[in-house]
């Protein structure tokens, strides 16, 4: 039994934090900053609003012209409308959580803001990942779910063959939309930790523009000649495919029955969402332990 002296001399251990108060707290304060510039916020709104628009307006010209995107993919108007919403859905979440937080990245590292994060009761890699949010980013969220919405009703509602989307469709899609947010966030991370080898790296947004461009279509139109070589390197080695491929082909072609690639595919798409996480996680630590305190 422990004595009195013994009892005294035992230090409690500090309280784990509550990592979704933090959050919230984070998205608030964020919140409370846009808001202070309101007329600055809408135009960014606007202006984000513009391009999904000027992007949609570009596909419906192009299928004035083509039945569908690829030849005999089965990406007509209304499916690839709906890959485009999945597309910019996910966009839209990396670019209002993660992506203002990595391009600041640098800069914690050159003005020495990185010393004082990792003193923080905190995990380092969540501190840095998630305090600042770009709430205006969420508004081509919005426009990506009208977008959906309305494409899926096309489909629900055509003459012939209409698409029945079922509860587990739309959970399954749901999960892969998470699947590929995780995906891109650590991607982002990964390109994020180079800064601390690299000093600065000032074409992060360059080289995430880059790669997220080979997203945005389905694999179907890199699988013919030298196509196969970036289908199998965006596939394999950098997942980037995976993350709108698999849930716009559950939400597109619901319930039909699927080919013995696809279900692989979508197995494929959970071990890389569940890889990608552990090589962001490793890669993070491994750029910390080489940091050097800008004091120092």
């Amino acid at each position: 039994m422990a004595t009195a002296t013994e009892t005294s001399n035992q230090t409690p251990a500090p309280p784990r934090p509550a990592y979704g108060k933090v959050f919230l707290t984070f998205a608030r304060n964020s919140l409370i900053r846009d808001m202070t510039f309101r007329t600055n916020f809408l135009f960014q709104c606007v202006s984000s609003v513009a391009w999904t628009l000027m992007n949609l307006g570009f596909y419906l010209i192009v299928f004035q012209f083509a039945p569908s995107i690829g030849r005999n993919t089965g990406w007509e108007q209304p499916q690839f409308f709906l890959f485009l919403a999945t597309t910019w859905i996910i966009n839209s979440i990396v670019q209002a959580f993660f992506m203002p937080n990595a391009e600041e990245f640098s800069e914690l590292i050159r003005t020495g803001g990185l010393d004082f994060a990792l003193l923080k009761p905190i995990d380092t890699q969540f501190l840095v990942s998630f305090h600042k949010v770009d709430w205006s980013a969420l508004s081509n969220f919005v426009a990506a779910i009208i977008i959906l919405l309305w494409n899926a009703y096309l489909l629900a509602t055509r003459s012939t063959d209409p698409l029945y989307f079922s509860p587990l469709t739309l959970l399954l899609y749901t999960l892969f939309i998470g699947c590929g947010v995780l995906i891109m966030y650590s991607l982002m991370i990964c390109l994020s930790a180079t800064s601390i080898w690299l000093g600065r790296n000032q074409t992060l947004y360059n080289f995430w523009f880059y790669i997220t461009n080979f997203s945005r279509y389905p694999m179907e139109i890199y699988q013919r000649g030298w196509g196969w070589s970036l289908w199998g390197i965006f596939t394999f080695a950098i997942p980037v495919l995976v993350v709108v491929n698999v849930p716009a082909r559950l939400l597109a072609q619901p319930l039909r029955p699927q080919q013995t690639w696809e279900i692989l595919l979508s197995l494929f798409g959970v071990f890389a969402t569940l890889a990608s996480i552990f090589a962001s996680r490793w890669v993070f630590q491994r750029a910390l332990a080489s940091y050097r305190s800008a004091s120092s």
